[in-house]
This record gives C-alpha cells, structure tokens and sequence, in this order.
C-alpha cells in the first residue's frame, strides 16, 4: 500500500463516521437549544462559555499530550496493518463515542465528573471509588508529564523559551478575545503571528536551567494555571497549540498525500512483538495499552467531564468538539503510523522487521523516529528544511505535553473537590478549606512534584496503561446507563463496546499479571510488589464495576 492510499483512506473512514455515526449518537443524545452548564452556572473561573473553535482547541490539545504519537511508533512492531485497523475502527466506535457521550453526560448533569455521574446512574460506591482512582491516576499524570516536560527544557533550552513566550501570547489572545472583544478571526490572526514569533525567538534565546529548577517553576506554574481563570489563559493558550498540531498535521497529510511511497516496513510481523517489558506481547489484549489515546482513552473521559463540559456554549457544538477532537487525533496517529511506515526504514536499517523495539531506540526512541520520519517526508515532497521540521515534530510533544499537565492539574482539583462533598455539611470549615481553589490545585501539585523529583513515578508508571484503558471501560459502561436509563435507548452501540473493551482490559491485566511483572522482580523486587499490588486492586475495582452496572436500574 502507497501512503496516498493509505491517508486518503482514513480522511474518508473519519468524514463518514462522522457525518453518519457520529449524528445517530447525536440523535440519542437529543441535543436541544436548553442552557449548557456554563451559561447557566457562569461564575467567570471555571464555567466559562467558550467559541466552539476554541474549545475544540482546549480539548484537542489537553486530549492529544504526547501519547499519539509515541504509542502508534511502538505498535508498528506489529506492523502498519494491524495498528492502522486499531486506530481507525477504535476511533469510530469506542473512542469517539466515549469522548462525546463523556462530555454529553456531564451537560446534563451541571458539568459534573464522569465519576460523579457513575454515581448517580450506578451506584454511589461507584462514584467514591472511583474518584479515588481517578485522583491516584491524575497525580500520577502531574508527576509523569512534569518529569517529561522538565527532561525536554534541560535537553532542549529553546523549548521552555518558546513554551512561555506562547503562554505570554495566550494572555495578550484573552484579552484580545474577552476584554476588548476584538473580532475573532483578526483577534485569531495576531495570535497566530505571535506563536510564530515565539517559536523563532526560542530558537535564538535558549534558557537554561537544572532538572530541579524547572521543577519548582512547573509546580508554581500548574498551580497558577489550575486556579484562574479558564479564559486568562487555558481557553486561548490551548487554542494556540491546537494551530501549531493542525499546521503540522495538514503539512504531514498533504505530504503523505502527494508522496505516493510505498510503506517499506512490514504489514504485518508477528501476533507476539517484543513491545511490554521485553516480552513477547500478544497484539490482543495489549493492543490499547500501547496505542492508548490514538484510538481510546480513559483519560479523554476527565478532560470532557471536567473541563470541557464547564465551557461548551452549546448543545449543538458536542459532536464537533467531543466525537470530531478524537477524529482529529485518530488522524494525527494514523500520520504517525504512515510517515514512520513510509520513511522510517531509512533510518531503521535492516533490524526494522525482525527487531523494530531495539531498532528505533538508536534513533531516539518513538519520538526521534517519528521526528526524523516526518523531517524526511516534508523535505522530500515539499522542500522544507529538516531541521525545522525536526524542530516541528519534536516541539508538540513537548507543548502538548505541558497543555496536559496544567490541565491534569485543574482535573485533580475538580476531583479533589467532589471527593470532599460529602463534608460540606458535617465540617463546613475544613470543607471549605480544603475545597479552595488553590488549596485544592496545591495539593496535587505537591503530591506529583514530588513523584517527578524522587523519579518515584516510574515505579508506578508501568500501571498506568491498564489503569488508563480501566477509566475508559468505567466511562463507557457510565455512557451506556446514561443512553438507557435516562435518554431511553437501547444504549447497544455503546454497551457493546463498554463490554469488549471491559474484557479486553480484564485479559490484559492478567497477562500483565502473570507475564510482565515477573520480569520486573529480577531487577527491582519492591517495584514487583507494588506494580502486582496495583493491577490487582485495579481487578477486583474491574470486576465490581460490571456487577454494579447490571445491578443498578438507574
């Protein structure tokens, strides 16, 4: 298969889904012209009604982060065949479907959590349990993407340059947009020349700094932006990164589109790739721990139910910012998959098909493969400087990484809050300490810094992939009640997927059980028994889950 065939497939595939399916699910859902949560509870910090186009930008960015590209890169051991077939039919009919009932859900029911709403449809065990895990799950994210992001500014001087000048340039769009109300589009255009400048005068103005240094700043930073807000800076510096992703995803899709090169790497390798811990992987059930955001996440289901939800203007904007942001993001994994399987055998060599993990960790791991890929198909069909594109690829990891930490900061704030709910009667005063704004965006912050300076988030990082594939089962079956038993549908086309991936999740843990963390007990026996003592805590929550579902009646 050539890359144009390859491309031109997904972009049809995405626009018949979307146009098709994704109007059933909206029809189920019954979209009206009723008041959204933040117009109906504006309180200027967190319910704060947003154009759709920069919402979509909000929630793209804090969605994508950087698993879209490095998850599809693993896969390919696999081969480009079986992993494109998991992006795109998980896209359509599990992703995109848990991302826009997720943001849907919490419309309805005053921009609450999706735990929050599991709650009230399932059982309330449900809801404590797992805002509980949830609030482990965001902690651990602050650590992992603060480690990252703070590893990226000392490897890469420029890019903290670059990154904060975009958040300078975010407040000045703001303000533009909301104070002086200057027409959208030329308000859009200087934000956009801004981002420009940035990235130049990063480039030339690195700013260097220790490990330890950019942790405080980053701590500092994520509190500051989880507490103001929404529209001083999360609204429009998010709006900002989703045209640096956009730019680079039409410049990729036009490339591979007029490339016409064949994918040289293999189709398909083996149903065992070498992928988990060194191990021989099977591609099921394993498959949505790597790929992960490319195709489902659980972690999509918070940023719908918790930020996006507080700032959808209408109804009717839902389907093009929930179903259409995961459309968007299949599309950016799907290039990945693409430019890697087209261009990557250049700098992979001849261990490409038998030994792909190994292979692409000497070119800089999923990361530096794609990087080099993607520098590779825009010189050779558009004439662009490698260099700069290498800069391009390498700077949306590290700015969507960063748009997905403060956001997973204010996420943790939110499920802070709901844990503490139940205490606003008994304890009022410690209630409303706790449930401050910036207490309760402190405290995460503190916890995950933490994690990310003692490098003890490793540790647990392992898990992380199960725990992320759990959320996004929990979410479903939550969907699912909310289509049955409050908008009177049959609810199978989300059931369905809710009970194939719930057992698909199930069976991965237990091979991870039984295969991985064996493996980990040679070399480090305390991280045995906490990666082993997690995944089966996360069993029994697994297994209590689907008891409660089919025991409630909404």
């Amino acid at each position: 298969m050539s890359s144009t065939i390859a491309i031109a497939l997904a972009i049809g595939i995405y626009f018949a889904f979307y146009k098709i399916y994704g109007r059933h699910l909206k029809r189920q859902v019954g979209t009206g012209k009723r008041a959204t949560p933040a117009v109906r509870l504006y309180d200027g910090i967190d319910f704060v009604p947003a154009n759709r186009y920069v919402l979509f930008g909000h929630h793209f960015a804090s969605i994508a982060g950087a698993a879209p590209i490095v998850g599809p890169a693993i896969a390919l051991a696999w081969g480009w065949l079986p992993a494109l077939l998991w992006i795109w039919f998980g896209n359509v009919f599990i992703g995109a479907v848990h991302d826009y009932l997720s943001l849907m859900g919490s419309v309805r029911y005053d921009g609450h959590s999706v735990q929050w709403i599991a709650g009230r449809l399932i059982k309330k065990r449900t809801r404590y349990i797992f805002s509980i895990f949830v609030f482990f799950v965001l902690i651990l994210l602050v650590a992992a993407f603060s480690s990252v992001v703070g590893n990226v500014y000392v490897a890469q001087p420029s890019v903290p340059t670059t990154q904060f000048l975009i958040i300078f340039s975010a407040i000045i769009l703001g303000m533009l947009l909301y104070r002086i109300r200057m027409k959208f589009y030329l308000a859009t255009a200087i934000g956009i020349f801004m981002l420009i400048l940035a990235i130049f005068l990063g480039k030339i103005s690195p700013f260097k700094a220790s490990y330890q240094t950019w942790m405080i700043i980053i701590f500092v930073y994520i509190i500051i932006a989880a507490s103001i807000p929404v529209n001083v800076l999360l609204q429009p510096r998010d709006y900002l990164n989703a045209w640096l992703l956009i730019f680079g995803l039409v410049l990729g899709g036009i490339a591979m589109i007029f490339s016409f090169t064949r994918l040289g790497l293999p189709a398909f390798t083996t149903f065992n790739a070498k992928v988990i811990a060194g191990k021989s992987t099977p591609f099921w059930p394993a498959i949505p721990l790597i790929i992960a955001c490319g195709s489902l996440s659980g972690f999509h289901s918070l940023v719908a139910s918790g930020t996006t939800s507080k700032q959808l203007e209408r109804e009717s904007d839902g389907l093009f910012i929930g179903y259409g942001g995961m459309l968007t993001e299949g599309f950016l994994s799907t290039l990945v998959v693409v430019v890697i399987a087209a261009y990557g055998p250049a700098f992979l060599g001849s261990f490409a098909a038998s030994n792909y993990t190994d292979a692409i960790k000497a070119v800089g791991g999923p990361v530096g493969i794609f990087s080099k890929a993607y520098a590779e198909a825009i010189y050779r069909t558009l004439a662009l400087p490698k260099e700069l594109m290498m800069i391009l690829a390498a700077l949306w990891v590290s700015e969507f990484a960063m748009t997905t930490l403060d956001t997973t900061n204010r996420l943790a704030r939110y499920t802070l809050i709901e844990i503490f709910e139940p205490l606003r009667d008994k304890l009022p005063k410690f209630s409303r300490f706790i449930t401050n704004r910036w207490v309760a965006s402190a405290i995460p912050a503190t916890l995950g810094i933490l994690l990310a300076l003692t490098g003890a988030w490793s540790v647990l990082w392992p898990a992380f992939g199960g725990a992320n594939q759990m959320l996004a089962a929990i979410a479903l079956f939550t969907a699912a009640a909310f289509l049955i038993h409050v908008q009177k549908q049959r609810g199978l086309n989300t059931l369905i997927p809710a009970l194939f991936l719930w057992i698909t999740v199930s069976v991965a843990m237990i091979w991870y059980m039984f295969v991985c963390v064996p493996s980990f007990m040679k070399t480090s026996p305390i991280q045995a028994y906490i990666i082993g003592g997690i995944i089966i805590a996360m069993f029994i929550l697994n297994i209590l889950l689907i008891y409660d579902f089919f025991k409630s009646k909404g």
